[in-house]
Formats: C-alpha cells, sequence, structure tokens
C-alpha cells in the first residue's frame, strides 16, 4: 500500500471560507446554478482549498493521447477500481486486493478527509485506464522523512490494464501529470513521490520522465525511493 494515505488534520477554514470556494469553483466551471453547499460539492470544495481542484485541469496530449484526471466517483468507479486491486502486479505494492469493501474504505478515506489528497481516474483518449492520488506532501506523513516544502505535491499511480504496462506509457503518463501539476499549481514548486525500491519498472519510469531519486528512505511499510522533479526544469524536459 502506498505510505502517503493517512489523511492530515482536518483544515481549520469556515463557513465563509467555503463559501468563497464555492463561489471560486462555479465560475471556473462556468456554472449558472444557485451556489449553495450540498452533499456533492463538499469534496469539490476541498480541492479548491488545498490542492487548486484537480476535476478542472483539463487535458494534456501524450504521445499515446489526450491524458485527463477526473476525481473518483465510487458509485460509478468503484467495481473498476476494485477488479485493478485486485491484479496481483497491482496488489503487490498496494496491497489492497480482497472485496470491493476495503477499495471502498481506502477512497473514503480521501474522500471524507480534508481534500489533501484526490483520488483520481486516469482517462487516454476518454478510456479509463489508471488510477491516481494527487496529495499534498507538505501536509502528509511523507513529510516527516525529507525537508518538504510548502505547496509539494505528491503523486501515487497504477495503471489499471496490463497490456498498458510494459511498453513505455507510464514515462508519458508521469511526465503529463507532473504538467498538469506545475500548469495548474502555480504555488508547487515540486512534484514528489516514493515509489517501492523494489519497483524497479516503476522508478524507471519516474527516472525517464524527469524525475530524479533525491534519497532513499524508509517509510512504514516499504523502503521508498523518494524522486522530485522541479518546476525550475520543466522548461528543460
Amino acid at each position: 500500500m502506498p505510505s502517503t494515505d493517512t489523511p492530515a488534520p482536518a483544515s481549520a477554514a469556515g463557513p465563509a471560507h467555503d463559501l468563497h470556494s464555492a463561489a471560486r469553483f462555479a465560475e471556473a466551471t462556468g456554472s449558472t446554478r444557485e451556489q449553495r453547499l450540498d452533499v456533492d460539492l463538499l469534496p469539490l470544495l476541498a480541492e479548491a482549498d488545498l490542492l487548486d481542484s484537480p476535476a478542472i485541469w483539463g487535458s494534456v496530449t501524450t504521445p499515446a493521447g489526450a491524458f485527463r484526471l477526473e476525481p473518483v466517483r465510487p458509485g460509478r468507479d468503484l467495481e473498476l477500481l476494485t477488479d485493478w486491486m485486485n491484479d496481483p502486479e497491482v496488489a503487490a505494492y498496494w496491497e489492497l486486493a480482497g472485496p470491493a469493501e476495503i477499495t471502498a474504505a481506502h477512497l473514503r478515506a480521501q474522500l471524507d478527509g480534508d481534500g489533501s489528497s484526490i483520488p483520481c481516474l486516469g482517462f487516454l483518449d476518454g478510456t479509463p485506464m489508471s488510477y491516481w492520488e494527487i496529495y499534498r506532501a507538505d501536509l502528509d506523513p511523507l513529510s516527516g522523512h525529507y525537508p518538504a516544502r510548502p505547496h509539494d505535491t505528491g503523486i501515487h499511480l497504477l495503471i489499471g490494464d496490463g497490456t498498458n504496462r510494459g511498453r513505455g506509457l507510464g514515462t508519458a503518463l508521469l511526465r503529463a501529470v507532473a504538467d498538469l501539476v506545475l500548469g495548474n499549481r502555480p504555488r508547487c514548486t515540486r512534484v514528489v513521490a516514493e515509489p517501492d525500491i523494489r519497483n524497479t519498472p516503476s522508478v524507471s519510469a519516474f527516472l525517464n520522465s524527469g524525475f530524479r531519486c533525491s534519497a532513499e528512505i524508509d517509510l512504514p511499510e516499504k523502503r521508498a525511493a523518494l524522486m522530485i522533479r522541479e518546476r525550475v526544469l520543466r522548461n528543460l524536459l
């Protein structure tokens, strides 16, 4: 399982701040309906507060096609994600194999949290084919294992369909998601990740997509390679 799933402490933002975020989200998405707080809007408020709303980041062109992130909707996506988590290659590192309730609990810990981690599906030319967690590394327990900077943004990923693995697609998608983060989070100066050091294909994909291995770190459930991609190098990649 990724080492940074534990939600950060709840935000102290009050109702006035939430209403401002709701208005900002409605304006960004072109919504003309009455701006009101409801159950469906609350996850998007949290995104806007801490992660600059991945729901509206748009798409990026990759060598494999157009790629975009879309926040997970459990009612729509749970069966697909459960299937992916039970793939032996995925289960070896995510450790979420089993019935749908296990995957649902993993998602709910984020969706019911403070918005510092947003679970997303990755769509390639309109087809869901990967799972991503975009999270505030500086607000996560990971920050206790490296010198974090404000707004460091972390990523976890898995490619769900085995036919998409082993042909360089992970490198292209990691580059695309890092570009989406840096292009939509102006306060973020670095994208970070911590793949299991034993997961050689994953480490190689990060290196090939512009990340550098800053250190090896011991996390509670694994020894990880701390991967960092700097904003200052973005135009050189």
